[in-house]
């Protein structure tokens, strides 16, 4: 039987099947919610306040110099996933320090923190399993939650009676993952309690360190070795090079046999290019840098802190932050868009943070301190945000 194509659709010049896109743009619009990519210099033009280069590394020329050093010994790309050709000795290198560095057997590096966190949550879960995720988790772990085929629970924020309801009415395999710091309040989770209640259940749990990483604990080891977790034979971390060590790329941390497990089954490691040897290079070189010089986790928790107390004293309402990021409300999304871009003109680069990227639905000013943030500095951020700040932002939100 031979095949006998269908009568085409009428169409006309003027039909596209993309037609639907400019609905979508216009509603994007109307709600004020509308992205654009702003291409930036090499050379710094604003006081940046927008980045997440905790620690100021990433134009170190101690960083820059090992990443140089590493494509020109390596050469420009990976030239194949890890289980091929991906991974060199340099790889190797890295994961080995990272792993001690935050206290735990051993690590994985992959191609970003997203990468990372869709290659624990896949691995070690899967049908018939269960995901206990926070609310306010990042998008990669949203993400990871439902490519893994398991069940998800999402519970409330930062509650772990919550998580230990959603663990006590499964049966079988299960993990509850979290944050350590929420990227948009920068608000902590309550690790040692959901590691208590983990252990309750015989549940994993898996902790996003992307903003705990040079930040929190001795040094800038991270929140888990804060908590006393790191290490942990239930518990494994997801991280991210791109943040305060100022490179790209990501790595899960946990027991060797979790690590091994996902060398063998994790689709973002095993079908991915590795990671470049600059990133690679670039990340070992801030990490040795972050050990010899661990003053600097305690200097960006510093000027956070300062900038919070600077802006609420002026007028603004603001979260209390826990590690280097500062969310200052804002009243509307346009509000938000306009502050920021005033601010910008003003000379400072602020995040703004708007629906669908926080999940309560508030606008925010996204502001992350940097650990070689000067005095003058910090100053001069302070006065050009609440400068620039919308009348309806200097009353407290209820």
């Amino acid at each position: 039987m031979s095949f006998v194509p269908s009568s085409p659709r009428p169409s006309s010049a003027s039909s596209s099947p993309f037609d639907w896109i400019d609905d979508e743009a216009r509603r994007r619009a109307a709600a004020g919610l509308v992205r654009s990519l702003r291409p930036r210099s090499a050379e710094a033009e604003l006081l940046d306040l927008a980045s997440n280069d905790y620690l100021g590394l990433t134009r170190h020329p101690e960083v820059t110099a090992a990443a140089a050093a590493a494509a020109h010994r390596w050469g420009a790309g990976a030239t194949g996933s890890r289980l091929v050709t991906g991974t060199t000795a340099l790889h190797a290198e890295l994961e080995r320090e990272l792993a001690d560095f935050c206290g735990f057997e051993a690590a994985l590096v992959l191609s970003s923190g997203y990468a990372a966190n869709l290659a624990a949550l896949t691995a070690l879960s899967g049908r018939g399993s269960l995901i206990v995720s926070d609310a306010g988790n990042h998008a990669s772990i949203v993400d990871g939650c439902r490519l893994s085929r398991a069940e998800t629970a999402v519970v409330p924020h930062a509650d772990p009676d919550a998580v230990a309801k959603a663990l006590q009415a499964h049966e079988g395999r299960a993990l509850a993952v979290t944050d350590s710091v929420f990227s948009v309040d920068g608000d902590a989770a309550p690790l040692s309690a959901l590691a208590q209640v983990c252990r309750a259940a015989n549940a994993a749990l898996v902790v996003d360190d992307a903003h705990g990483l040079g930040v929190l604990g001795d040094g800038g080891r991270g929140a888990l070795a804060a908590a006393g977790l790191a290490g942990g034979e239930g518990v494994v971390a997801t991280l991210t090079l791109s943040k305060s060590l100022g490179s790209q790329g990501g790595a899960v941390l946990g027991p060797a046999r979790v690590i091994d497990h996902l060398v063998n089954t994790a689709r973002t490691f095993i079908f991915d290019t590795g990671l470049a040897p600059a990133a690679a290079g670039g990340a070992l070189g801030a990490l040795r840098l972050l050990r010899r010089e661990p003053e600097r986790a305690e200097r960006a928790r510093e000027v956070a802190t300062t900038l919070y107390g600077r802006l609420t004293a002026g007028g603004l309402t603001a979260v209390r932050p826990d590690a280097a990021v500062v969310s200052v409300r804002a009243p509307s999304a346009d509000a938000a868009v306009q502050w920021a871009a005033d601010c910008r003109v003003a000379g400072v680069a602020a995040g703004c943070f708007r629906p669908p990227s926080v999940p309560d639905g508030i606008s925010r000013l996204r502001l992350t301190a940097r650990a070689d943030l000067t005095e003058e500095q910090i100053a001069a951020a302070v006065a050009t945000i609440v400068a620039a700040a919308p009348r309806e932002a200097l009353t407290p939100l209820s």
